[in-house]
């Protein structure tokens, strides 16, 4: 498939300073491993990020944003540690833990719009959007995005549905890769998506963005070769599965990993955890995610990814004294170990085996049982 550049305009003739910090921003991606796939690099190195955060906040004093050039404020490092930390639940920005302070690029100050650029083109995630001092949406880690979508193992003529619109940077990226006419992006707020759409069109770029509710998927624009989602869920809404295609592919952020879920049909997929963390903002309408118990349990493990990665896949279904046992028992083992299975109504996580020792239910807390094992053959 012929690859094409966006032909949209470039943000205050600051075109050629964005393509020098993109050229940038690929060398670190690929040096940390990642775009291997040439069809990706491109993407990253052609589609503008910055026309798709004309504005983003930082983790500080909200005062910052008036402060003199050069006066000690939050930078990129301090907007993707804010924006991680909320994603993960580890901040309650409505109570004044976090602050955010915008950065946009019609400040009237060179030497800030410098700064909103700079940070436009960092390998962080950026808030986007902060309301009532809640996170609602973010641009992601650009690292991160590269793994995901070369994770999703696209082909050319694949029909995509993104489910999260985010900024629609990404909807970009898989529009750049696969053409418009194979990418439809949705998102539950209007504000969102029209934002989405109009950064979209800067850029020139015009695939599907339609506003609605991500859990119920896009019947529109169905049947689709692959689904991403940009928020994380608790469960596999069904409705994604009856909108794939056989072997479809769905890639989702659940309990601070992504799982990849090769669908057999409608009422049946099952797949494995990626080995990279991954935190993400809920999707919207379906609640906060469940509070991870950590009673009863030394610091020490607390400290270790692997572990809280148990405690999250397992919230309200383990005790954490059971959990840390069955941690060490088990040698410590990765995301890559876990996986997820979906037959009709039932959902579990599992370790290793989808038929083994350890298992949990997937869903809303409170709604289902504790897991008690899976029984030979069980449907």
């Amino acid at each position: 498939m012929a690859r094409r550049k966006p032909a949209g305009r470039e943000a205050d003739g600051c075109a050629e300073e964005a393509a020098a910090l993109r050229t940038g921003l690929v060398r670190e991606i690929v040096a940390g491993g990642g775009l291997t796939d040439p069809a990706w690099r491109a993407a990253f190195e052609e589609v503008p990020r910055h026309l798709f955060v004309p504005y983003y906040y930082e983790a500080g004093d909200a005062t910052a944003a008036a402060a003199p050039p050069g006066a000690k404020t939050a930078g990129a490092a301090g907007t993707a540690g804010a924006v991680e930390a909320a994603e993960a639940g580890e901040v309650d920005a409505a109570h004044g833990t976090v602050g955010y302070a915008r950065l946009w690029r019609d400040d009237p100050h060179p030497l800030r719009r410098a700064r909103w650029l700079a940070g436009a083109y960092a390998d962080a995630p950026l808030a986007t959007r902060v309301r009532d001092g809640e996170l609602i949406t973010s641009s992601s880690q650009p690292s991160l995005m590269a793994r995901m979508l070369q994770a999703l193992q696209v082909r050319d003529g694949d029909r995509v549905l993104e489910i999260g619109a985010g900024t629609g940077y990404n909807a970009a990226l898989l529009a750049h890769r696969l053409g418009d006419a194979h990418v439809t992006t949705l998102d539950l707020d209007p504000e969102i998506t029209e934002a989405a759409r109009n950064h979209l069109a800067a850029a020139g770029l015009r695939p599907a963005v339609v506003t609605g509710d991500g859990a119920r998927g896009c019947p529109l624009h169905a049947p689709y070769d692959r689904i991403i989602a940009t928020c994380a869920v608790a469960s596999i809404p069904s409705a994604w599965l009856g909108q794939c295609r056989p072997d479809a592919l769905i890639l989702t952020p659940l309990a601070t990993g992504l799982i990849a879920l090769r669908v057999a049909d409608a009422r049946h997929a099952e797949g494995r955890f990626l080995a990279i963390p991954a935190y993400f903002v809920p999707l919207r309408g379906s609640g906060p995610p469940p509070r991870v118990p950590t009673h009863g349990l030394p610091s020490r493990p607390l400290l270790d990814d692997s572990f809280r990665f148990l405690l999250n896949v397992a919230a309200g279904h383990m005790e954490p004294v059971e959990a840390l046992a069955l941690w060490e028992h088990e040698g410590r083992p990765g995301r890559e170990r876990y996986g997820v299975t979906v037959r009709g109504e039932r959902q579990w996580a599992w370790l290793d085996d989808p038929e083994g020792a350890y298992g949990w239910p997937l869903g809303p807390p409170g709604r289902l049982e504790p897991f008690r094992g899976l029984s030979p053959g069980a449907p």
